[in-house]
């Protein structure tokens, strides 16, 4: 494990922990909430048995990464990615963000540009908006948010234990898709998060991503699976294809929202066969 320093707090420094492992063209992984890194363990052996160079880390507050009150906005959060990126010199980089981490990715193409991506990848998307609308009625309002919050200080043990259910569609998934010893091991890394993190993040859920994906000039890939009951995949991923026409779409039938666990296989066949793939030792040019 190594970490950068994203800022300070008290004259403490904010450090994020990250893992890069492997060689060949980058992949940086930006994992959703309120998990940490560790959620992209199928994604991580394939991506490193085809030969390319994984870059995982921890966002502020969340598994390995320091714990600070502050910084739980989009803006900071694009901020960190930038300086990870910065840090380990990273270039003609594809980012892929899942879920809380598709508005990271984003905010920071909308603030930063995309210099330093060769493409990105949109999974379970939060982009182009997640507030409830005409376009968007599954979408959340600011009650909606604060209820969310409310059973985040009750309970929040309890409130995981829920939503995990939503998270895998168990009703449906457990004992096929996933087991109940995977879902334990969901649960856990989600309760080792900062309390105070995870009760903030549903905040940017009320941003509009709209002007931040218009700067999108790269190839994309969205994810989207059609049974996601936390981003309901009509107000997602499919709006976010219709802003986005030219980026590849695939949607994973039957995936909940954490599809990356449930239907690894196929959501992985789909994010190989998007990225760039490694030269062969020999081949010729």
């Amino acid at each position: 494990m190594a970490t950068v320093t994203v800022g300070h707090e008290n004259g403490v420094p904010i450090e994020v922990a990250y893992d890069d492992l492997g060689s060949g063209p980058a992949v940086v992984l930006l994992h959703g909430w309120p998990f940490d890194s560790r959620s992209w363990e199928a994604q991580v052996h394939a991506l490193l048995a085809a030969g390319l160079r994984v870059v995982t880390y921890d966002r502020r507050g969340f598994g390995r990464s320091s714990r600070p009150s502050v910084g739980y906005d989009f803006d900071t959060l694009a901020a960190d990615l930038d300086v990870v990126l910065t840090e380990l010199d990273l270039t003609d980089v594809t980012v892929v963000g899942l879920s809380l981490g598709t508005g990271e990715l984003a905010r920071y193409i909308g603030t930063y540009g995309t210099g330093r991506l060769r493409s990105c990848v949109f999974w379970e998307t939060l982009a182009p908006s997640f507030v409830r609308s005409v376009d968007n009625p599954t979408g959340v309002d600011p009650a909606g948010v604060a209820g969310v919050q409310a059973a985040i200080l009750a309970d929040r043990a309890a409130w995981l234990t829920g939503m995990d259910q939503n998270f895998l569609n168990l009703d449906e998934n457990l004992g096929t898709r996933v087991s109940a010893d995977t879902e334990r091991y969901l649960w856990q890394t989600g309760m080792e998060a900062s309390a105070e993190a995870t009760w903030a993040c549903p905040r940017g859920w009320l941003e509009d991503f709209s002007a931040d994906i218009a700067k999108i000039d790269i190839p994309t890939l969205i994810i989207h699976g059609t049974a996601d009951r936390i981003l309901p995949i009509d107000g997602q991923g499919r709006r976010l294809h219709a802003a986005l026409p030219d980026a590849q779409y695939v949607e994973i039938e039957g995936g909940p929202h954490l599809n990356c666990l449930t239907h690894a296989a196929e959501a992985n066949a789909a994010l190989l066969a998007f990225l760039p793939q490694p030269a062969v030792a020999g081949a010729q040019a």
